[in-house]
């Protein structure tokens, strides 16, 4: 089980912002190969400025992802808490504390027509998600919002459960979810997304929610280069994504930092030792691949998708439902 106390050569004492409050949280829960914490959080709204993304909030209600996707790109979180151990990510889950009504109060911060992104960097329906509701709870807080988008992204069927929640806020709000299936492969999730539930599963969810009524689609992110990168793999998860009622389907190349390549690479080398070194040799300068292979995965993503009669994820904001009036404040002013 993995220790959280201070130690020897890091006293509790020497730990400063984030890495100190994680220190300081209390044990919630404990599996077999996981420890849930809590996580005193000052704020729950992070604000993003980068170029790179659409939206202009993020909301990730854990720190650490119980699925320990082998090529997850936010391993560097857990660096902020001075946990640095490669399995940490995956084994030491943080359920931030929540309050409603402080939560509420940062939401008066968000502007009409910005966007609001739940999963960024950690999964929002991980198992932690059963036990401690902590994406409910932000998804009921956002019942009043008005005139923003709220969007989802998850590789988890628990997503369903909240297919009333999804319903209500689009009354007023422009909410989108995706689901991640990067295989239809069950050996082969389950070698890459060890912990995640069985695409099968994930794409049952996708239907369930398109059934309700939600703005579902499905995303094959990310492609790992001559491992989920055929045709014939991308052309069965698109299909099957029509098939569940998805609005959209899109998939983009591997992101690989270099936290991640400290799992990744040994991964590699125990499953697919024969790509290794060609690995190691394209992410040298970078963690995004350079030259015409991503342009040609853009172009055969858009063939497959044309061929499957599914609609590219789009960006395009605001997307507001006509019930939502331009000018209404973001919570009635009784609130």
């Amino acid at each position: 089980m993995p220790q959280f106390a201070a130690s020897p050569r890091q006293p509790l004492v020497q730990l400063a912002g984030i890495a100190r409050l994680a220190a300081e949280g209390n044990v919630l829960a404990e599996k077999q190969r996981v420890e849930y914490r809590t996580l005193p959080t000052r704020r729950w709204l992070n604000r993003c400025q980068s170029d790179r993304v659409p939206f202009d909030w993020t909301i990730n209600p854990y720190r650490g992802c119980e699925f320990g996707c082998k090529y997850c790109y936010a391993r560097y979180t857990h660096e902020f808490m001075e946990r640095r151990e490669p399995t940490a990510f995956e084994t030491e889950i943080y359920a931030k504390d929540w309050n409603a009504r402080l939560f509420r109060q940062e939401l008066q911060s968000v502007k009409p027509a910005q966007v609001i992104a739940l999963g960024t960097a950690t999964d929002p329906y991980q198992p932690a998600e059963r036990k401690f509701e902590r994406t409910r709870r932000v998804l009921e807080a956002m019942a009043d919002l008005r005139g923003v988008s709220v969007w989802v992204t998850t590789k988890s069927d628990l997503v369903s459960r909240d297919a009333g929640l999804f319903v209500g806020l689009a009354k007023h709000n422009d909410v989108r979810v995706t689901v991640t299936v990067t295989t239809l492969d069950r050996e082969l999730a389950r070698l890459t997304e060890p912990m995640a539930p069985r695409p099968d599963l994930r794409l049952k969810a996708v239907a369930t929610l398109a059934a309700a009524g939600v703005d579902v689609g499905v995303m094959a992110s990310p492609i790992l280069p001559m491992i989920t990168d055929s045709r014939e793999n991308l052309s069965a998860v698109a299909t099957a994504a029509k098939a569940a009622g998805a609005s959209h389907f899109a998939a983009g190349v591997l992101f690989l930092q270099p936290s991640a390549q400290r799992v990744f690479f040994p991964f590699l080398a125990d499953k697919f030792p024969e790509h290794l070194a060609r690995y190691k040799r394209s992410y040298l300068d970078g963690a995004y691949l350079q030259g015409t292979y991503p342009q040609r995965m853009r172009d055969l993503v858009n063939e497959i998708r044309e061929q499957a009669g599914i609609p590219p994820r789009d960006f395009v904001r605001p997307r507001i439902p006509v019930q939502a009036e331009p000018q209404m404040l973001l919570f009635p002013q009784n609130l």
